[in-house]
Formats: structure tokens, C-alpha cells, sequence
């Protein structure tokens, strides 16, 4: 998984309200909409935008009551990938505290996490237990990564060859580098999600497994 590092521990001069990105966040992505070229293609689906490449396929995860789609899959190189953007302070970020919320959330349901640095920094490595279908009783690997960016949180997870291959990990964290994250101007509370919506004229499916 692109040579990282397993620790138990997080960095010691790590600050709570910190932001964690790469240093060439701004250059390399995932970018806000303000750094993106205007001219580049993307599939636009409201708080994120996509760059089209072939042999990748678009799930969006829609809330049943509501119909609101809450996050975006995306099926590439044999590894899957969740994204959900959420508003965030301009000054502050929040992925220490979120990560040690997935932390908390992963081990009350029975599974094991380790704390990683990632390309992305900080990520969790996690051993999510399988409750339904023919994969019940067994493990799931996947990885938990977030990037802060300028009032906006990006959160991703990645499952199938991206968690435990390290050429598939390259292709499936180059295709998170490749996401815009759109904010917009309209006041959010921080970890709000930014709304998403179907793209235009799409035949994407609207079912996404949940990890």
C-alpha cells in the first residue's frame, strides 16, 4: 500500500484542529474548484467533480427516505472508492477528529484498526467484520483517508486491490488526487455534507455497497 507505515500511535506533534494534507495538495489535488482548470472535462455531480477515464464506472449512494444522494463510488483498476465532501472551518480541519471517530465507530462493531501515513498523510487501515451475504464471518481490508482542503473536508475509502496491492493502490489514490471538491458560497455548519446530485443526462446506477 504505497510503502506505508504502521504505527499505533498518532504523530506526536500533531495538533487537534490542524489541517492534514499533502504539501502539494493545491498542485496535485484532490483540488478545490478555484485551483481546476475551467477547461478541463468533468462529470459534474454538485459538490464533487469527477475527470472521466476509461474503464471507470460511477455509483452514487442515495439516501432511502429522502432520495439524497449522500456519497459517490467509483469502480476503477479493481478497487473501489467512497467519497463524501463536507463543509469545514477555513482556518481548522477536521480529519484528527473524524479519523478517531471511524476509529471508535470500526472497533465497536468488532473490527481492528491501525493508523497509517499514507500519501494523503494519516489514514486508517481497518479489518471491517462482514455481516451479510456469502462473506459473512469474514474480514473486509479497507482504508480510510481524508484530506482538508480550504473549508471543505474530502473523505475517501478504499477497498478491493487499492487496500492491499501496491500498483492498484497507485492507480486508485491518483484517481482521488483527480477530484474537485466544489464548495460553493452558501454557509454550511462544519461536517455538513456538500450536497451532491445525479450528473446530467447520467445512466449512472445509483446503488454502492456500503463498506
Amino acid at each position: 500500500m504505497n510503502d506505508s507505515t504502521e504505527t499505533d500511535l498518532e504523530l506526536p506533534d500533531e495538533q487537534p484542529d490542524a489541517k492534514s494534507a499533502p504539501l502539494d495538495r493545491a498542485t496535485a489535488g484532490p483540488l478545490d474548484e478555484s485551483e481546476a482548470n475551467a477547461v478541463r472535462p468533468y462529470v459534474d455531480l454538485g459538490g464533487v467533480k469527477i475527470v472521466p477515464r476509461p474503464d471507470l464506472q460511477l455509483r452514487l449512494e442515495v439516501e432511502e427516505g429522502s432520495k439524497r444522494v449522500v456519497a459517490v463510488g467509483l469502480d476503477y483498476a479493481g478497487s473501489t472508492l467512497q467519497v463524501q465532501p463536507f463543509a469545514a472551518p477555513r482556518g481548522a480541519g477536521l480529519w484528527h477528529e473524524i479519523r478517531a471517530q471511524i476509529v471508535e465507530q470500526i472497533q465497536k462493531q468488532g473490527g481492528s484498526t491501525r493508523i497509517t501515513e499514507g500519501p494523503f498523510g494519516p489514514e486508517v487501515l481497518a479489518q471491517i467484520p462482514v455481516t451479510t451475504g456469502p462473506q459473512t464471518g469474514t474480514n473486509r481490508l479497507a482504508r480510510f483517508v481524508g484530506v482538508d482542503g480550504p473549508r471543505w473536508f474530502l473523505r475517501g475509502v478504499i477497498a478491493g486491490e487499492g487496500a492491499v496491492d501496491a500498483d492498484a493502490a497507485a492507480k486508485i489514490e491518483d484517481l482521488f488526487r483527480s477530484i474537485v471538491v466544489v464548495r460553493g458560497n452558501t454557509p454550511m455548519p462544519p461536517r455538513d455534507l456538500i450536497p451532491l446530485h445525479m450528473p446530467a443526462a447520467s445512466g449512472a446506477a445509483t446503488e454502492m455497497p456500503t463498506l
